[in-house]
């Protein structure tokens, strides 16, 4: 009777276990010391050797050598030819060994049942009654409460040893029955690790496989040993001879090395208007779209290491090659975003929700990828007069368009989704002039209050941006009663809001730069006062911090000059308005950024 390569390759001992060391270790220990715990929790991916693992212990505390004191084997591991070995490998019928499956028992009856069986002693003095319960995340709340006494204080001589791939199910569920178990962590098996038991496999079978066929095995089990050798027993059913890649693709259906060269060749020559009829052969060949979005991420992963300096891994002999000659026509950072772009599709393709348009979704960014500029770049380019060469890089503006066309009329300034915006650089703070500008009489003049702006404003870029946005969009109108009178520019009046609220800043900042100390008021809606106040009563411009002498009143009836004409209605701030004073600051604040906004015609997104 055949045996599958799974059963038949299954460890019986503690030291075939692979990538466990730690555990196997551990155990035999205990089992050498007689220092066994009355409950485990093996926890880890499937097929990785918890059950196995739970049935050698079983082995070890039970096996008839052993106990008869002629060990056959190394101290703590089982002898696993004896009667009792072989039949608990097997997972026959054993009085002292009970395996559960708590997928399908997982009731609290069913608890109740195993707790009244632990009470019962093992068949032969000195022997152990091992449960083992697999799946035991399944087990409902209830149950777990059923079986919380007897884990506590469980009868001499009995073990349990639950199995599980999602401990934190049993956490949430039932979180103090972890403090009564001792939890061991099975790893993942290692690419190396499966390839070399495939190969010693294969050696004890008398079979021949080419090495990417066994490379390929090793990819597809991701670290399941068990997944790995069934792989194997189907590609070795599928057909005579020495198994080769394509044959192990045909098994399971995966994309042939000769896909993913066109796919390398279409995105490296951004030819966008491919994608559909690329995308329509797959389906057509009736490819799981899911193990193709797989397979390109691994291209993607060789093509960033490959254009990084090291190796791809993982990838067929042939399509190493492919991947190590295209590589220098991708830039790490296209990569960076096409890998990002793929973990953003990934999830609605495996769903199935409409997977062919995600994936030739996916597929037209990628080759859409070479119209991201490197907004350094630009900078650069605009500030030596020479327009942006397109090269391919980091995050910043981007347009629309096909590959290798000429860009359209209108790109748009966008920010790379999931990446963080870069922090402004701030303006370097620059010196106040060496001495105060010019005075009349001891007085600072409006004329020198307005040629000194220029270096306020600087001062305010390197101390307060905020405050200096508020600036750029004022203009020093007039002085009234000792105090300069500001205009707000655009009709924005949050930038009223901000000079008023900042005014105590201001008038620091002023003093700082003209050696005199000058209160700042706001120009009052309506007609503008004269530049210069004449002679007599002081201008009737009102605004914060001026104040009117109470010897020369106002007549209640007399016109003002600041309120003329009528009051102007309060404005309502929309987003274009606030979208609009965003790029005018930016325009302002750096003079490369302007011109290059005015050159590509460029939009602010966000």
């Amino acid at each position: 009777m055949y045996l599958a390569l799974a059963r038949k390759y299954r460890p019986h001992l503690f030291g075939e276990l692979i990538a466990q060391d730690h555990v196997a270790r551990a155990l035999r220990g205990a089992v050498e010391q007689q220092r066994v715990a009355h409950g485990y929790l093996f926890a880890g991916p499937r097929g990785v050797g918890k059950t196995t693992a739970a049935r050698i212990l079983a082995m070890a505390l039970n096996c008839e050598t052993r106990h008869a004191g002629r060990a056959t084997s190394a101290p703590g591991e089982p002898c696993g030819t004896c009667a009792s070995c072989q039949r608990i490998w097997a997972g026959s019928a054993s009085l002292d060994v009970v395996e559960i499956d708590a997928a399908s028992n997982r009731g609290v009856d069913d608890a109740r049942d195993l707790r009244e069986r632990a009470m019962y002693a093992a068949s032969q003095e000195g022997r152990h009654k091992v449960y083992i319960v697999d799946e035991a995340h399944m087990l409902t709340r209830d149950a777990w409460n059923a079986l919380l006494k007897i884990l506590e204080e469980p009868p001499p001589g009995v073990v349990f040893v639950f199995a599980t791939t999602e401990p934190q199910k049993i956490a949430n569920t039932a979180a103090p029955v972890m403090s009564r178990l001792q939890r061991f962590d099975f790893r993942r098996v290692g690419r190396g690790a499966i390839a070399d038991r495939l190969r010693a496999v294969l050696a004890g079978e008398g079979l021949g496989a080419d090495d990417d066929a066994v490379e390929l095995i090793a990819r597809v089990a991701d670290g399941g040993m068990r997944d790995a050798l069934s792989v194997l027993d189907q590609a070795v059913a599928f057909g005579e001879g020495a198994i080769s890649a394509a044959r192990v693709r045909d098994v399971l259906g995966l994309v042939g090395d000769e896909v993913f060269a066109e796919l390398l060749g279409l995105v490296a020559e951004r030819r966008a208007a491919a994608v559909f009829a690329f995308v329509e052969r797959l389906a057509d060949a009736g490819v799981d779209l899911t193990a193709f979005i797989d397979g390109a991420g691994d291209l993607l992963r060789g093509l960033l290491a490959a254009r990084l300096g090291g190796a791809p891994a993982g990838l067929s002999a042939a399509l190493s090659a492919s991947v190590a000659a295209a590589a220098p026509a991708f830039e790490p950072g296209d990569l960076l975003r096409m890998l990002r772009a793929l973990e953003e599709a990934e999830e609605p393709i495996r769903r199935g929700v409409n997977a062919r348009l995600s994936v030739e979704t996916l597929l037209v960014r990628w080759t859409l990828m070479d119209r991201t500029v490197q907004i350094a770049e630009l900078l650069r380019g605009q500030s030596a007069g020479e327009p942006p060469d397109g090269k391919a890089g980091g995050r910043g503006y981007q347009s629309g368009g096909s590959g290798g066309q000429a860009a359209p009329p209108r790109p748009r300034m966008v920010r790379d989704a999931g990446a963080a915006p870069p922090a402004p650089e701030r303006p370097r703070a620059q010196a106040a002039p060496q001495a105060p500008p010019a005075t009349a009489g001891g007085t600072v003049t409006l004329e020198a209050l307005r040629a000194a702006w220029p270096d306020v404003v600087a001062v305010a870029k390197a101390e307060k941006p905020l405050v200096a946005s508020a600036l750029e969009d004022a203009e020093p109108v007039a002085l009234a009663d000792g105090a300069l009178l500001l205009r707000p520019l655009g009709g924005n009046p949050m930038t009223a809001e901000g000079l008023v609220r900042s005014r105590a800043a201001i008038e620091s900042m002023l003093a700082r730069v003209t050696g005199t100390p000058v209160r700042v008021g706001l120009e009052a809606s309506g007609s503008p006062p004269p530049l210069d106040p004449p002679a007599g009563p002081p201008a009737r411009a009102v605004g914060e911090g001026v104040t009117r002498p109470a010897s020369a009143p106002e007549p209640p009836d007399a016109p003002r000059a600041a309120s003329s004409g009528p009051a102007s209605a309060p404005q309502r701030v929309t987003a274009t308005g606030a979208k609009a004073e965003r790029v005018k600051a930016l325009r302002q604040r750096d003079p490369t950024l302007g011109s290059a906004i005015d050159s590509l015609d460029l939009e602010l997104l966000d």
